[in-house]
């Protein structure tokens, strides 16, 4: 399995940006796709994740401003992040987990200026 993930950058707080984590090889065997990040000198938390049936799950911190959603036929997970703050200024990590392994990506920044 591979990830990439894509389409950070910097933008004002109260703007939108929406990541995309594209899978590429045996993705009949990953069971959840998570978005997570880490701010400097911060611990890697959670944001979002959706699991092979469509379930989410999203951090406190995040909910009613970020939406997950999956795009099967393309092999690819959106992060769509609304109303930014500068706190969720970090690198974002897209995460495919199977059975037997977890694999990341190489992350993407996501800068949010107040």
């Amino acid at each position: 399995v591979q990830v990439v993930e894509s389409g950070g950058g910097l933008v004002q707080a109260g703007g939108s940006l929406r990541l995309s984590c594209a899978v590429a090889g045996i993705t009949f065997t990953i069971n959840v796709i998570g978005w997570y990040r880490q701010a400097p000198g911060k611990q890697r938390e959670l944001v979002a994740d959706i699991s092979k049936g469509g379930s989410t799950n999203y951090a406190d911190s995040v909910k009613g401003r970020f939406t997950v959603s999956r795009d099967n036929a393309k092999n690819t997970v959106y992060l769509q992040m609304n109303s930014l703050k500068p706190e969720d200024t970090a690198v974002y990590y897209c995460k495919a987990a199977t059975f037997i392994s977890d694999t990341w990506g190489q992350g993407t920044q996501v800068t949010v200026s107040s």
